[in-house]
């Protein structure tokens, strides 16, 4: 059974990573969705709230599981005997972005670890975590960012981190 690893810090999950959980899952026969805790990033919703998320996107198929991890990413893969990552693409930018953290985490690896790029479709090359919170905050439509079944909680955590945008 062949097993990947979809990481990333889902605050909150979009449309776009649905798109990249969809395509992978025609790769592999088990895709862990792993959500990494990056101390450098500043998240607007607990480990749970996002795990919690991601269950109500996508974690009625079998062939997910969803996991979590503080440390580096080669160690957690190693642990569990997954070699392959799945990272998605939505610009040059991005590509250069994860080339080196493809590079980086091979290198850690020992030649272990490889990755996957999977390409954006087409209507979801622009959605972003931060862009979906931006327009969160804006009180824009989230249908077009976020799947319709977490859109109450995008909107609730809104409320309870700006208070004044009622």
């Amino acid at each position: 059974m062949k097993t990947a690893i979809y990481s990333g810090s889902f605050d909150p999950i979009t449309k776009g990573h649905q798109d990249v959980i969809k395509k992978a899952l025609k790769l592999v026969d088990k895709l862990i969705i792993l959500i990494i805790e990056n101390s450098n990033k500043k998240c607007w919703f607990t480990l749970e709230e996002r795990k919690h998320m991601i269950e109500l996107t996508v974690g009625d198929n079998p062939d997910i599981e969803i996991a979590s991890s503080d440390g580096l990413l080669v160690d957690f893969m190693k642990e569990r005997g997954v070699e392959v990552i799945i990272r998605g693409l939505r610009a040059v930018a991005d590509y250069e972005y994860e080339l080196v953290y493809a590079f980086f985490n091979n290198e850690l690896s020992g030649g272990v670890v490889d990755t996957v790029f999977i390409p954006a479709s087409r209507q979801f090359m622009y959605l972003s975590s931060s862009g979906a919170r931006e327009a969160a905050i804006a009180k824009a439509r989230l249908d077009i960012f976020v799947d319709e079944k977490i859109i109450d909680i995008v909107e609730n955590k809104v409320e309870d981190l700006y208070p004044d945008k009622k």
